[in-house]
């Protein structure tokens, strides 16, 4: 993560850390299947690697991550390119196989949308390593993440019973999603738009369905999951809308808008949303939710707002360099609040106010006698 928003600076045109000519080439597989694709591995292998019910354990299942993480690590050392594009390529091999022993475990819509976007992933890496350029790939790469998360947001559809439209809908635009990126390679245009239908058709099943419909109303951590996740799906329209109305985009200003309204707008917001309930189960440590984690969604919102409104609708680079650092505060700013969350614990809760003590009750004598006796009273003319 922390090579991957270097590099950011870089391409930004802006003094970093770390400055190498690889950086920038290594940008966009760095983050997406080096970094989310990690976390995404990690949280599938920790699911599928111990022994259930009726099943040996699959300790390969750990080779997703560790081959992904140390793809990563290659691609920004000194080592071959190669080394770490075949690492990638590799790992995202093992996390399909994943898919298919949750396949095989309980065949169903969510794991085929989410095994459709691990061979997104696949060929997103196996084409890379081929030779093809980065720009021409940003389709597969989209798949792969979005996939896997409307995957995910499919499951959780299901705490209230969810019509089979929902369900037809969601695959038949994740094939779309997924036709569409093939296409692209060799027919950029037609392909492209189809990119951008079937992206804009999934926002319309995951608005129309998704529980943070009503979960937006709660309270706490409910509250902040429905606002972050409400927030990423009108980024993930505008990505779509672009590739729907602009064609294809593979630099300048409508390339930079489209990658980012997808993996930041869409994809970190996500991140931010569900670390408070997937970060425990991966790391088997509590990260409870409070009121601050607000400050980087709003801040990585934001920024986002300045650099696409303003910076690549207007092509205003200073508008473009300044959201772009912005976003970076934004994600590093929600690993230090996550971190100091998980360190500091649960937080205390207010006792409840206690209540006055009641009035002493009298004597029931005294109360008799107290109550006027009205049958003997006498009553004046």
């Amino acid at each position: 993560m922390l090579a991957g928003l270097d590099s950011a600076l870089l391409l930004l045109g802006l003094p970093a850390p770390v400055s190498t000519e690889r950086l920038p080439v290594v940008h966009g597989p760095l983050m997406v299947l080096g970094f989310v694709g990690t976390l995404v591995a990690l949280e599938r292998a920790v699911a599928l690697a111990p022994a259930g019910a009726g099943e040996r354990a699959r300790p390969w299942a750990w080779a997703a991550p560790g081959l992904l993480g140390l793809g990563a690590l290659l691609l920004v050392s000194s080592a071959p390119l190669a080394a770490g594009q075949v690492c990638q390529i590799v790992g995202a091999g093992v996390l399909v196989a994943l898919y298919v022993a949750a396949w095989r475990r309980r065949a169903d819509a969510a794991i085929a949308v989410q095994g459709l976007g691990a061979l997104a992933a696949l060929g997103a890496a196996a084409l890379w390593a081929a030779g093809v350029p980065v720009p021409a790939l940003a389709p597969w790469l989209v798949a792969f993440l979005v996939l896997t998360i409307a995957g995910e947001r499919l499951e959780l559809m299901r705490i209230t019973p969810v019509p089979p439209v929902a369900e037809r809908g969601l695959v038949a635009a994740s094939l779309g999603l997924v036709g569409g990126a093939a296409a692209a390679l060799l027919w950029p245009a037609p392909g492209t738009a189809l990119v951008g239908a079937a992206l804009v058709g999934l926002v319309a099943v995951l608005v129309r369905f998704d529980v943070a419909r009503r979960t937006v109303r709660g309270r706490g951590l409910p509250r902040f999951m429905a606002v972050a996740m409400l927030a990423s799906f009108a980024w993930l329209a505008v990505a779509g809308a672009i590739w729907l109305v602009g064609g294809p985009a593979t630099g300048g200003v409508r390339y930079d808008a489209v990658l980012h309204a997808v993996f930041l707008g869409f994809v970190m917001s996500m991140v931010m949303a569900h670390a408070p309930v997937i970060l425990p189960a991966v790391l088997r440590r509590p990260l409870p939710y409070r009121p601050v984690m607000y400050v980087p969604l709003a801040l990585l919102h934001a920024t986002l707002v300045l650099r696409l409104l303003v910076g690549d609708a207007h092509d205003q680079a200073w508008a473009v360099r300044a959201g772009g650092v912005g976003n970076i505060v934004a994600v590093l700013a929600f690993v230090v609040v996550a971190a100091s969350s998980a360190l500091r614990g649960a937080p205390a809760r207010t006792p409840a106010p206690a209540r006055p003590p009641a009035p002493a009750r009298p004597p029931a004598r005294a109360r008799t006698a107290a109550v006027p006796d009205v049958a003997s009273a006498q009553v004046p003319a």
